[in-house]
């Protein structure tokens, strides 16, 4: 995606990753260009996760301990350590307008005792960024926020303990992390409500890693308020997009002569200048230009569906809205995995 085009969908925020920036190009990089805004040119809100994610997904070449996290690269397999004070200079360093602490990301299914102490690590890992974040200062002209993350898996009391913990801490936002792992949708939005709970309406309240359309809405539902996922993009990527009437997958032959566009109800630039029958031919051709254009129109849609629901809140009818909408959505959409 190019940024005119996340400009023309009235794009607000992006993700980058601290933990990949960090290994490439590298935050001494990113320091000399003026941070992260002015190294991609992006002049709106970024937020980073600080790694702690993508350390969890690399199971054989990390260890945990008190400290942080030891790891190594999975470009060339050199050897790094995370702590909750150098995530914090990192992201002071890349100048994310938001930046999130280092957590410990608890595997589904885990017993008891393991996600018990993952938890607490992750509380006084919490703390300690707390800290670090206290006596550091921006090195640019802006202020930035930091987030705490509610960890627990799916144990209903570590959730409440570690969200009225992280409170306590004063944060400027909390994220909700750990879920959207494995486990099961009934559990995925309990622990979500239960997070919710205890967490101040005042302050955002983030979902990570979720999710497809119904995920979201039955997630602001119980309060949330933020999310991030790689679907809609990556759906795109691979032909299918989202649309009003449900999912087409563009690769199948039913589009070759079909000369609508993806959604005739949306105005974005996919939809607005090529047909279903021209961005299948894209497909089969191999032309990058057709990921593009149904990536476009499935933020598009993303976009158009937070705005919707936005309106239905501020006219009070939100929940009527998405219920109707979760009905037709469960009719219309092929479950996807938001991982």
């Amino acid at each position: 995606m190019e940024h005119r085009e996340l400009l023309e969908l009235d794009a607000r925020i992006v993700l980058g990753n601290a933990y990949h920036l960090f290994l490439r190009p590298g935050t001494d990089l990113i320091r000399r260009a003026g941070g992260l805004h002015r190294f991609i040119g992006w002049q709106r809100a970024i937020l980073t996760d600080s790694g702690g994610y993508q350390v969890f997904s690399l199971a054989q070449l990390r260890r945990i301990d008190e400290e942080g996290v030891e790891f190594r690269s999975h470009l060339d397999g050199s050897l790094h350590r995370f702590t909750p004070e150098f995530v914090v200079e990192v992201q002071r360093a890349l100048g994310s307008d938001i930046m999130m602490v280092l957590d410990d990301c608890t595997p589904y299914p885990s017993e008891f005792e393991y996600a018990k102490r993952s938890h607490e690590m992750t509380l006084r890992w919490a703390g300690r960024c707390r800290e670090a974040f206290d006596r550091t200062q921006p090195e640019y002209d802006f202020d930035q926020a930091l987030f705490g993350i509610v960890q627990g898996s799916v144990f209903e009391d570590l959730r409440r303990r570690s969200a009225r913990s992280l409170v306590a801490m004063d944060f400027d936002g909390y994220a909700i992390g750990g879920l959207s792992v494995g486990e099961p949708l009934e559990l995925l939005y309990a622990m979500t409500e239960i997070c919710t709970t205890h967490l101040p309406e005042a302050k955002p309240r983030y979902l990570m890693g979720v999710g497809t359309p119904v995920n979201l809405l039955e997630a602001i539902a119980r309060g949330v308020d933020m999310f991030d996922c790689v679907l809609p993009t990556r759906n795109g990527r691979n032909g299918a997009v989202f649309t009003r009437e449900g999912v087409l997958n563009l690769r199948n032959a039913a589009f070759r002569d079909d000369f609508r566009p993806f959604d005739p109800a949306c105005q974005c630039y996919a939809c607005r200048s090529f047909t279903r029958a021209y961005v299948r031919h894209l497909f089969q051709a191999n032309e990058i230009l057709g990921l593009q254009l149904a990536t476009i129109h499935n933020l598009s849609y993303y976009f158009w569906l937070m705005e919707e629901a936005r309106r239905a809140i501020a006219e009070q009818r939100f929940h009527d809205w998405k219920k109707e909408q979760v009905e037709f959505l469960q009719l219309k959409f092929v479950p996807e995995t938001q991982t």
